[in-house]
């Protein structure tokens, strides 16, 4: 692999780069400009402590989807009591229609903000260009276009060219930080590690390995053990990579926000077209236009994968036909939860209900959420008579339960305090 060319690379790439990317959607963004406006480089260290727990669940997640060719939903049902499972899932749909709801009415405002108008017009317009694209176009082709996607979050590398940076500055954030922990830190924290370590990316990878596994025709590595080298390393790079790239996204969106809201002394970004808009009189046209269509870009990404995951989620539990892959008419109540998902997601935007706070509630909660799930997912892969002998090794079982308790830790001491 290491004589491939860039392009080869990126075309070996799958789940793991579009999991990764999906995570830096609207509500991540505004999770973050919050986290640089409100508390300068002192929140940088959160997306480097959060990278390696992240890629641990994540590589967890797409190893339980490859080896029993069930994604993660079917696996818990096989695994733990079924309401349990049915549980987990009712939440993951709540939170997933929430950040659905709250990442079109940030794309549309980030709309209004390039064009000067349509705000609700533009995030019904994108909520039903990505539906049908997701219900119309076969997962082999649909897949690419994802893919593609991933590349609108350079726009907040570029970003960061058309601003100065103290470096040394930006090592002590993430080295020493001067925070003074109380309920807001707190919270933010949570919000952080709940928009990083989402649940919907969870049954997202495991739900498309098992996709690519059955458009390539290969089966499940417990009934293919001798294929099992080479696909788990290939999930192991494929994950880290992804989830790499999707935390250096995020660690730049706060650091661009930290040295230019946070230094002007704006410190109140709650979304984050807010974010982009402050963003034009300090860093100038150029910042806020890649913000803003940064901000665009990842929710066309984001829209289908929250959608996909709560109808994978379900569709598994209640042993429907499911999958990009397939018809329109032979899976109609598998697309008819993504179609409910984003009618529920429009929904929000005519309700009385404030889309700027469920933006950022929406990683919160997600935060709070992802504790049992990721209890769940650690009983499953370590659960030897369901697995075999492709049940976690000793390193990846210590950073999943890590990734847990650092979860729980962090939701923890923000509902104590």
């Amino acid at each position: 692999m290491l004589s491939l060319s860039p392009l080869q690379w990126f075309r070996r790439l799958g789940p793991g780069l579009i999991t990764g990317a999906a995570d830096d959607d609207p509500s991540g963004i505004a999770t973050y400009s919050q986290a640089g406006a409100q508390f300068g480089v002192n929140m940088l260290w959160t997306v480097v402590l959060t990278y390696p727990l992240m890629a641990a669940i994540q590589e967890i997640c797409a190893r339980i989807g490859r080896v029993t060719g069930k994604g993660l939903a079917a696996n818990m049902a096989q695994v733990l009591p079924r309401w349990l499972a049915y549980l987990i899932v009712g939440l993951l749909f709540v939170a997933n229609t929430v950040n659905i709801g709250a990442d079109m009415a940030a794309m549309g405002a980030a709309m209004r903000l390039l064009v000067g108008w349509g705000e609700t017009p533009f995030a019904v317009l994108f909520a039903l260009g990505s539906l049908l694209l997701q219900v119309f176009v076969p997962y082999h082709r649909y897949v690419h276009v994802l893919k593609w996607l991933t590349l609108a979050l350079f726009a907040y590398v570029g970003v960061l060219f058309a601003v100065q940076i103290d470096w040394w500055e930006v090592a002590r954030g993430v080295v020493w930080p001067q925070i003074t922990w109380n309920q807001d830190a707190l919270t933010i924290v949570v919000a952080i590690f709940g928009t990083t370590i989402s649940p919907y990316l969870f049954f997202w990878q495991s739900a498309e390995e098992v996709e690519d596994e059955t458009l390539a025709g290969a089966g499940a590595l417990i009934d293919h053990p001798d294929d099992a080298p080479a696909e788990l390393g290939r999930i192991a790079v494929d994950t880290y990579f992804g989830m790499g790239f999707s935390n250096l996204i995020a660690f730049f969106i706060i650091l661009t926000t930290a040295v230019t809201l946070n230094k002007a002394g704006i410190t109140n970004i709650v979304t984050s077209a807010q974010a982009g808009e402050a963003l034009r009189p300090i860093a100038g046209d150029f910042a806020f236009l890649l913000f803003s269509l940064g901000i665009i870009g990842t929710g066309l990404l984001a829209l289908p994968v929250l959608a996909g995951s709560a109808a994978y989620a379900i569709g598994e539990l209640r042993g429907w036909r499911l999958g990009l892959e397939q018809r329109p008419e032979k899976a109609q109540s598998f697309y008819g939860v993504i179609a409910l998902a984003y009618c529920l997601g429009l929904m929000m935007l005519v309700l009385p209900i404030d889309p700027i706070k469920a933006l950022f509630w929406s990683a919160v909660l997600n935060g709070v959420i992802a504790v049992p799930l990721m209890v769940a997912t650690m009983i499953v892969v370590t659960n030897r008579k369901h697995l075999g002998q492709f049940v976690a090794p000793t390193g990846m079982k210590i950073m999943g339960w890590l990734a847990t308790a650092v979860m729980a830790l962090a939701a923890g001491a923000m509902l104590l305090l």
